[in-house]
């Protein structure tokens, strides 16, 4: 079992946007299990946080940029990619700006950061999407293709072809996630000159300078823009060196494009919100293809995961009986709705109920044809939950739990007499002030019944 990891100590990083032009400060923060990597903007009302989720993406000009409810975290790529390269699960990003800072352009002073805050194991096991057959996502416009294929190993290929002469066709390939931080992390954002001047006159860009980007120049510069750009970058003299290169860059490899190309691709792919098991082949890749290949990928893994039903030996001896279930909760029949309680651990709980033609609610809901309230299932869930939040103080027995928020419910299959009803809650985030998320699911039949994410808070009785 591979453990989650996050980050030892916080550590912050300043500099300035590269499309903003902001002095911004960010601090990576350790997170608890589960959390995946969270933005929170500290400089807005409220702190909002923005999940690095690929749903979240809203453009992808010149970044991958993110949006919730109004609030935007702009060029998320080379953060996240340092991240998936030092191997970590779970992580807090404060920023005061809505864009982290560019340093050079490349992933090096994030994972050093990293490093310097140090990575320790967390109490839960790793999600891990193991890749069974191919699967792929086309951009017919540009011709741009991403696929992924089982591997034993999360690999990462990149193929550029920018039709220009002065960077060709380059390739790059990451055997292991192991060679991110000596092979990629210090590979470093890149333009063309073209790109650059029409980025300067609609304003972007403010940040930049020849420190930060790699300018491949693919065209003759005039007089007029050589001035612009010492302008823009605050220099006496602007050149262009041989290998076609902006002043007097030096390139870290002959193929530091395909390499940076390849870093992207690490860090859209992060928001997939899971780790893959597999090898990803990027041809032409850039920051929409990513992530709709992304998109599809979580859509891919969120449907799996639904459909994927725990098997449970119910003949073995229940964690709980009936007598132990009332010890907990203060329900009492007709509305205790578990019988058993098979597995529990500190983020999860799977309770049972043994549903009969007996049962109270069939009396008055279609007694001609009797199928399980809908509502009375989710009342089940949440009754097997509240063990779990209530296993969590001394004295449970001086609580009671009350629903906060019911999200998300649906209902997939009808239950009926004789079924034998399995209720699986997980926590979405760690019990704080006696208040718990989780995401519940309702099993039926080796079939997906019910779900629903829920949200309840324990309180004192006196």
């Amino acid at each position: 079992m591979v453990k989650q990891k996050t980050i030892k100590n916080e550590i912050s990083l300043t500099g300035v946007g590269l499309h903003t032009g902001k002095e911004v400060k960010m601090t990576f923060k350790p997170a608890p299990i589960n959390n995946g990597f969270t933005f929170v903007r500290v400089d807005l009302e409220g702190q909002p946080i923005i999940e690095a989720d690929a749903n979240y993406v809203v453009n992808t000009q010149r970044g991958t940029n993110l949006e919730k409810k109004g609030v935007k975290i702009q060029t998320s790529e080379h953060v996240l990619a340092a991240f998936i390269g030092c191997d970590i699960d779970n992580v807090i990003i404060e920023l005061d700006a809505s864009e982290p800072p560019i340093m050079d352009g490349s992933s090096k002073f994030f994972v050093e950061a990293i490093e310097k805050a140090g990575i320790e194991e967390q109490d839960a096991e790793r999600k891990v999407y193991v890749v069974k057959e191919v699967i792929s996502y086309t951009d017919e416009a540009t011709g741009s293709e991403i696929l992924v294929m089982p591997s034993d190993d999360y690999q990462v290929t990149t193929m550029v072809d920018f039709g220009t002469k002065v960077l060709g066709t380059q390739n790059a390939t990451m055997k292991s996630i192991a060679d991110f931080k000596t092979e990629i992390a210090d590979a470093r954002t890149f333009s063309f000159l073209h790109e650059l001047e029409a980025l300067l006159e609609n304003g972007l860009i403010k940040g930049g300078d020849l420190n930060n980007a790699i300018v491949y120049v693919d065209k003759e510069i005039s007089d007029s823009t050589m001035e612009n750009l010492k302008v823009a970058f605050g220099k006496d003299k602007i050149s262009v060196k041989p290998n076609g290169v902006l002043d007097n860059l030096t390139l870290h490899y002959p193929n530091e494009a395909a390499r940076h190309k390849l870093l992207d691709v690490v860090g859209d792919l992060a928001l997939i919100g899971m780790k893959i098991k597999g090898k990803v082949i990027a041809n032409k890749p850039g920051h929409f293809v990513n992530t709709q290949f992304a998109k599809k990928m979580s859509k891919i893994i969120k449907i799996e995961q639904r459909n994927q039903v725990p098997v449970y030996d119910l003949n073995q001896e229940p964690l709980m009986d009936i007598h132990k279930i009332m010890s907990i909760l203060p329900h009492r029949p007709p509305f205790l709705f578990i019988d058993r309680i098979i597995e529990m651990s500190d983020t999860h709980v799977v309770g049972l109920k043994n549903v009969t033609m007996n049962e109270s609610f069939f009396v008055g809901h279609f007694p001609g044809a009797p199928v399980m309230p809908g509502v009375i299932i989710v009342e089940a869930m949440a009754q097997t939950g509240g063990i779990l939040i209530l296993s969590s103080v001394p004295d449970p027995e001086n609580y009671l739990t009350y629903f906060m928020k019911i999200d998300n419910v649906k209902f997939k299959q009808k239950v009926l007499p004789g079924d034998s009803l399995i209720f699986k809650c997980d926590l979405m985030s760690p019990i704080r002030r006696g208040i718990c998320q989780m995401q519940a699911s309702a099993y039926a039949n080796g079939r997906l019944v019910a779900e629903a994410e829920l949200m309840a808070q324990i309180s004192k009785t006196n």
